[in-house]
């Protein structure tokens, strides 16, 4: 797999950066737990490099009882004071009250759209968007469907999902195919979009 060409970012040195480029990264998530993981780890990422959150996922797994949004959104001020002492997380106050902000916030949308699947999705009309960029420079930070999707988020009382992080996080989702058109799994994920 070595040989395969790769997009820029997916760190060639760095087997952590590269699974998770060759495995993860633009896939299409449709499960509601994925999805959350996604928002809650974009969110806290905010700031900080990929990999530093890559490094501390499993931490952040444990910590945030396997991303089960309804376990997250009963955390009580004693269990936030507990993760701000553990070091295997992002410890920023505002980062893990938001997450738990986020989790009740992300349960309404469940009850109102029947999943949060379906609501999320409907930015891009329930499709992977394939782009066809050919360098990273090309790659915007922030799109038009991103600035409304964090719009309607902030609107739901989400918080940390700013145009950038919804961006980060329709990349991360499948939402959109952003691997470069030289990457091998462009190829191969334009090919399963439904």
């Amino acid at each position: 797999m070595s040989q395969l060409k790769r997009c820029g970012w997916s760190g060639l040195n760095d087997l952590l950066y590269r699974e998770y480029h060759d495995r993860e990264w633009g896939v299409p998530a449709h499960e509601d737990r994925v999805i959350f993981e996604f928002l809650l780890l974009e969110g806290a990422q905010a700031g900080l490099r990929w990999g530093t959150i890559l490094r501390k996922r499993e931490n952040f797994r444990q910590a945030f009882r396997n991303f089960d949004p309804v376990e997250v959104a009963r955390f009580d001020a004693t269990t936030v004071q507990r993760l701000l002492r553990n070091p295997g997380i992002i410890r920023n106050k505002l980062k893990v009250n938001s997450a738990v902000q986020n989790a009740k916030a992300f349960l309404k949308v469940q009850e109102e759209f029947g999943s949060f699947d379906s609501y999320i999705w409907s930015f891009v009309g329930g499709r992977t968007k394939v782009n066809k960029w050919r360098s990273l420079g090309e790659i915007p930070a922030a799109t038009p469907e991103s600035a409304a999707m964090s719009k309607d988020l902030v609107r739901r009382g989400f918080r940390f999902v700013g145009p950038t992080i919804c961006y980060a996080h329709m990349q991360a989702t499948g939402m959109v195919n952003d691997h470069l058109v030289s990457c091998f799994r462009y190829r191969e994920l334009a090919r399963q979009r439904p």
